[in-house]
């Protein structure tokens, strides 16, 4: 008599995170505690596009495979299902013995289920708000947000626990790859960066209009900590990002350096390794630098509460309004009053007050920057 699969046997676990960089990297410690609860176990990643970008520098990941799921708001439109026949086929033929499926509680785990269920996994975990019968074998009833909100690398790592997933080490997972710090070490040369003096990193930019810290006021706070408090100013952002970084510091007034598009994703985590703080708004890199241990200001709209930085000391600032916890994209009301007033005086308070709390006044030899 055959016995049925458990997940005490499960060597081979396909985790499902379709979502962005800090969404994945929010998932990474409930990654490790899968990884480390039974010797021998080998991960595979299923993540988007975007996604794949941080998967080469999370340890816990064996191999990753990338995947635009059509029931995600990023992917454009495809006419017929091949993709997906595909891949139930391409997961079906690497033999996983349980899959993993890591949600916000906003999104169904269900078509992913589905897909695991047509690729014949024996085991396969969510949250789910509604009972998902015969596609889930296993599943935590989803109380968000009705009865509660945890922070959502609590959430992945209650899941996982379920099924005997934990680990002693909840702290988010990056590891900066050999080379970029030699390859940071000289574009700040470049660039005209005194590395012997102290400078901060500020990511301006931000991909949903309603979590954008006005970018006049991030010239103010930028061109404050420049003259009043004497810091060096590098502006991180991608390509699109180019003129949003140009914008501010034209208007600060005062000299800065631009990084934006300057730097791949391992280069940044070395960056922000280096610099004793990050300020930015409710975005990817903030999730970067809590991985390298790098403190945060983090001006948070209140579009949603679980994103906040996760074991590293922070500040997290926000003006309280009646509409917050929207959960939009753009702002319903219009105003951006949750972040709009937060004053330029106020970022520099929490900058002051994080620096003395952290005890990182300068950076820190590009050496020490993890191997």
């Amino acid at each position: 008599m055959t016995m049925p699969p458990t997940w005490t046997d499960a060597k081979h676990i396909l985790c499902l995170r379709l979502d962005t960089i800090g969404d994945l990297l929010m998932t990474t410690p409930a990654i490790r505690a899968l990884k480390q609860s039974q010797p021998g176990r080998h991960i595979t990643l299923m993540t988007s596009p975007a996604g794949a970008q941080v998967a080469p520098f999370i340890p816990e990941v064996d191999d990753t495979l990338i995947y635009d799921a059509p029931w995600m708001k990023a992917t454009a439109h495809r006419p017929n299902s091949q993709t997906e026949r595909a891949m139930a086929d391409q997961l079906r033929q690497a033999g996983f013995d349980a899959a993993v499926i890591f949600t916000t509680f906003s999104q169904s785990p269900l078509p992913a289920a589905f897909l695991c269920y047509l690729a014949e996994i024996p085991l396969r975990l969510a949250h789910c708000h509604e009972n998902p019968y015969q596609l889930l074998t296993d599943w935590l009833r989803d109380l968000e947000p009705t009865q509660f909100i945890r922070h959502e690398v609590r959430r992945h790592l209650d899941l996982v626990a379920s099924v005997g997933g934990r680990t002693a080490d909840d702290r988010l997972s990056l590891k900066v790859p050999a080379g970029a710090p030699n390859r940071v070490q000289r574009l700040l040369e470049e660039r005209g960066v005194d590395v012997e003096r102290p400078f901060l990193v500020m990511h301006p930019g931000v991909s949903a209009p309603s979590r954008q810290y006005p970018p006049e006021q991030f010239a103010e706070v930028a061109r404050l900590l420049a003259v009043e408090h004497g810091w060096q100013i590098l502006f991180t952002g991608s390509g699109a990002e180019d003129a949003l970084v140009a914008g501010i510091q034209q208007e600060m007034g005062v000299p800065s350096v631009s990084l934006a598009n300057a730097l791949d994703l391992g280069e940044l985590g070395a960056l922000l390794h280096l610099s004793p703080l990050l300020i930015a708004n409710n975005t990817g890199p903030v999730h970067v630098a809590a991985a390298v241990g790098t403190p945060v200001v983090d001006l948070y709209a209140l579009t949603n509460p679980q994103h906040t930085p996760w074991a590293v000391p922070h500040r997290v600032l926000f003006h309280d309004v009646p509409c917050k916890y929207c959960f939009k994209s753009v702002c319903p009301e219009g105003h951006h009053n949750c972040l709009r007033l937060v004053t330029p005086h106020e970022v520099v308070q929490a900058v002051q007050e994080l620096l003395a709390q952290a005890h990182t006044f300068a950076p820190q030899p590009l050496t020490e920057v993890l191997p």
